[in-house]
C-alpha cells in the first residue's frame, strides 16, 4: 500500500512540477533570446529543438524517476502470487 502512495504522489506531485519547469525554462529562454535581438529564424528553427530536447529530457529523467517505484510495485506483486 505505501509504494502505491508513493508512486501516485510522485505522478501527482511530480509530473506537474516538472511540466511547470519545462514551461518555465521555455519562457525564461524565449524572453531572453526576444531581448536579444533573435529573428525568426531562431524561433523556428533553434528555438523549437532546443524544446523538444528539453521536454524529452525531462520526459527521460521523470521516467528513470518513477521506475524504481513501478519496479518494486511488479516484484510485489510477483512475489505475492
Amino acid at each position: 500500500m505505501i509504494m502505491k502512495t508513493t508512486l501516485l504522489l510522485k505522478v501527482v506531485i511530480g509530473l506537474p512540477i516538472v511540466i511547470f519547469a519545462d514551461y518555465l525554462l521555455m519562457a525564461i529562454l524565449g524572453c531572453v533570446s526576444c531581448l536579444l535581438g533573435f529573428g525568426d529564424d531562431y524561433f523556428c528553427n533553434s528555438y523549437c529543438l532546443l524544446g523538444k530536447g528539453l521536454l524529452l529530457l525531462s520526459a527521460v529523467l521523470y521516467g528513470w524517476f518513477l521506475f524504481p517505484e513501478i519496479k518494486k510495485l511488479f516484484q510485489a506483486k510477483s512475489q505475492s502470487s
